[in-house]
């Protein structure tokens, strides 16, 4: 058995206790925690804590509002003040990259989810417990996600009784219903469900299934061809419309289940407005576009932008996106590595988590004059930056926008200009 203080807080969020020479990473415990460690497991070269308990409170805590706090891998920093969050993410940030940069809270930290995925298994309905790729968390509710989150799983297990449709056994990987993905615009009130399954449904099945989701605006049955267990399948539109719209200051986003689309729709417009002070010029390539988020914001103040964007479906709804908004951005498939960039003012990019590597010499190469470097993982952009920018590119500011309360992730949005 292991005692002691925890001292700092790891890049993934974790407390960190030193006792004897060594590092235990404790999840759920945050910097001033007296905690007692009774087991030890390693994991990708360190050891996790699994087995442990709170002696004494840091003064940093307060009470998490979810029962299911210290299971659920949803929030690990639920019981930190939320000032405290804060700090501790532009702390771990600057300690990454080595860039001192104002962190913006998000407006509402509870019930600022816009989408989430509850796991449908023999287990349990909700959401994976911390560490654990097959225990469930069995949900009720979920205060980050939405008020209506009980009305939505107590529709879902009712539908599931009346219709004999078996969940999902993680361990056979067998069953009928994998996933319920539910989203909802929160500047709107609309509300999209989609239930990734197994097989495709009855008659009676997709009648059930519309009568007890009938709040839905947009109903989808998603079949699921594979066992990965993630919640993607093919989308078939059950009822209602096909898109729901969510409205962020004054512009408006239609949502498929097949899109992405920022998880806070509340701190969305402090993100975009931060990319919109670092964008200087005319001409504005917006690269890895998805459906237009930032590309039609842009253009609705005027920017000229052209989009580029691997996924075809994607460049399909920012070309919505940008006729609904009246704009006249263009995007276009493409892959961003293999891009011709022209004369632009600005390139915006917003990566996969892996960062933009050869990309990012494309950018080297071209000239542009500023990058506006989005990231929700500090460390690609370091690589990105220390082994492939840093030589022709200065940064000139930073600003990170809390996407994610009481996870440790931040959203960042970093200026480049180009070296004279």
């Amino acid at each position: 058995m292991i005692g002691g203080r925890i001292e700092g807080i790891s890049d993934d969020g974790l407390g960190i206790l030193e006792t004897g020479g060594r590092l235990i990473y404790v999840p759920f415990s945050y910097p001033g925690d007296e905690v007692r460690v009774r087991g030890t497991k390693r994991r990708f070269g360190r050891l996790l804590a699994k087995d442990f308990e709170l002696i004494e409170p840091s003064p940093l805590r307060e009470r998490a509002r979810c029962p299911r706090f210290g299971r659920c891998g949803g929030c690990l920093w639920q019981e930190l003040k939320y000032r405290e969050q804060l700090r501790l993410k532009a702390e771990v940030f600057e300690r990454i990259t080595g860039i001192e940069a104002e962190i913006k809270g998000s407006p509402k930290i509870w019930g600022f989810r816009n989408i989430s995925n509850f796991i449908v298994t023999t287990a349990g309905i909700g959401l994976k417990e911390y560490g654990s790729p097959s225990e469930v968390v069995n949900l009720s509710e979920c205060p980050v996600f939405s008020k209506r989150t009980a009305e939505y799983l107590r529709a879902l297990r009712d539908f599931l009784s009346e219709m004999g449709l078996k969940p999902w056994n993680l361990k056979r990987k067998a069953g009928d219903v994998h996933y319920l993905q539910v989203r909802e615009g929160k500047f709107t009130g609309e509300v999209m469900v989609n239930l990734i399954a197994h097989r495709k449904p009855s008659k009676d099945a997709a009648e059930a299934f519309r009568d007890y989701f009938s709040f839905a605006d947009s109903l989808y049955w998603s079949v699921k061809r594979d066992e990965r267990d993630d919640p993607r399948g093919n989308p078939e539109l059950i009822g209602g419309d096909p898109f729901i719209r969510e409205r962020i200051g004054d512009v408006t986003y239609l949502i498929h289940p097949n899109s992405f689309f920022q998880t806070n729709s509340y701190a969305l417009e402090l993100l975009l407005r931060a990319v919109e002070g670092f964008t200087d010029g005319e001409k504005v390539l917006d690269l890895y576009s998805g459906v237009g988020t930032f590309g039609v914001w842009l253009a609705k103040r005027g920017f000229n932008v052209e989009g580029v964007e691997l996924n075809p479906f994607a460049v399909e709804m920012a070309r919505k996106n940008a006729r609904l908004n009246g704009v006249d951005a263009v995007f276009k498939v493409g892959r961003a590595e293999e891009t011709s960039i022209g004369d632009y003012d600005t390139a915006v990019v917003d990566p996969p988590r892996k960062g933009l590597k050869e990309t990012a010499e494309l950018l080297v190469k071209s000239g542009v004059e500023r990058i506006v470097y989005v990231s929700c993982n500090p460390k690609a952009f370091r690589l990105d930056y220390e082994n492939h920018m840093a030589k022709n590119y200065r940064v000139e500011g930073a600003v990170l926008v809390d996407m994610f309360p009481h996870t440790p992730h931040v959203e960042a949005v970093v200026k480049l200009v180009r070296k004279c």
